[in-house]
């Protein structure tokens, strides 16, 4: 069976993986984290990346006790994701590939997070919901696409989350999302917020903007507290998420529910998605932090699946694009 590496670094995180047969061999990550209150730049994240993905790389290797020349694939993030550092991970992944003389694969990095939870939760045919920093989507397969049945038309609820985790002056280590998740568990008041379904698609930028505008106001004057409103936060948009999966679901004929991406490691969020998938009789199937959050070993599984199917992509077309529709891509490998 191949062997393939996976290189993912389209936001903060930066990870190698590397995938045999569905088994993964190693997967080694590295984090760029900013001070509170203080968001990611494109540029400082792509500098981050560079100083450390060639020991990332050693690391891979290492722990996967293989050398360049017993891999068979080298796979890296095509896109979505931010610019510069697409661009770097790219450029290692491209040089890589020619110094080994291996072929290359441009994954979709939405692919890989739902190509990964297929094979760790052995989810068949799910309903996946795609809930990160940069994206909010409800997806299904058909007819050899993953379709978008219902979306965010502004911001994706990560975004939203760790927005709020700076308003508040929340640490980004090891993640804004987590320790507002941690906080939220302490929060007894329910303050009511926006909660903004439009059909199948979510809108979370009115809800933010609300609550960043009111938290100054209900924290100064004693109101409520961050715990308060970290829960309240969390209740809301997972209830407009879990409401457009049901939807979905019921429009499939679904009986399985897959979440993925970073903010798919929220125990709140799979405990309210939970209860809706019992009360269908249907299944909820989800992975923990080592596979949710970026890593390589999903672009490894994605290239895979791409790889044994025939696809490989060549030089002159693996450039990068910071928008690349989950739906734009054929998927070869599923009937």
């Amino acid at each position: 069976m191949p062997v393939v590496i996976g290189f993912e670094g389209s936001a903060n995180k930066i990870g190698i993986g590397i995938l045999r047969d569905g088994e993964v061999l190693s997967n080694p990550r590295r984090t760029y984290i900013t001070p509170p209150g203080q968001g990611f730049m494109p540029s400082d994240t792509a500098r981050h990346h560079r100083a450390v993905i060639l020991t990332v790389l050693q690391e891979a290797l290492d722990q996967a006790g293989l050398k360049p020349a017993d891999i068979d694939c080298v796979a890296y993030t095509k896109g979505p994701g931010m610019g510069a550092p697409l661009v770097t991970v790219a450029l290692v992944a491209r040089t890589v590939a020619q110094l080994w003389g291996k072929p290359l694969l441009g994954v979709n990095h939405c692919i890989g997070h739902i190509e990964m939870g297929r094979l760790i939760t052995q989810a068949n045919n799910p309903t996946v919901l795609y809930v990160s920093g940069g994206n909010t989507q409800v997806i299904a397969y058909s007819q050899r696409r993953y379709r978008i049945f219902g979306e965010t038309i502004d911001i994706a609820v990560g975004n939203c989350l760790d927005r709020f985790a700076r308003v508040i002056k929340i640490s980004n280590d090891p993640s804004p999302g987590y320790n507002i998740e941690q906080l939220a568990k302490k929060g007894s008041q329910f303050v009511e917020l926006p909660y903004t379904v439009k059909g199948m698609d979510v809108s979370f930028s009115g809800i933010l903007s609300y609550i960043e505008d009111a938290s100054h106001k209900m924290l100064s004057s004693g109101q409520c507290t961050a715990e308060d409103l970290c829960f309240s936060l969390q209740e809301t948009v997972f209830s407009m998420l879990v409401e457009i999966t049901e939807r979905a679901m019921a429009h499939c004929g679904s009986q399985e529910v897959l979440i993925v991406g970073g903010v798919g490691c929220n125990l709140r969020l799979q405990e309210m998605m939970g209860v809706m998938c019992r009360e269908r009789g249907a299944k909820l199937f989800a992975t923990d932090e080592r596979f949710c959050i970026d890593n390589g070993a999903m672009i490894a599984q994605a290239g895979w699946e791409m790889f044994r199917s025939g696809q490989v992509t060549e030089l002159e077309d693996s450039w990068i694009t910071q928008r690349y529709r989950t739906d734009a891509v054929e998927v070869t490998w599923r009937d």
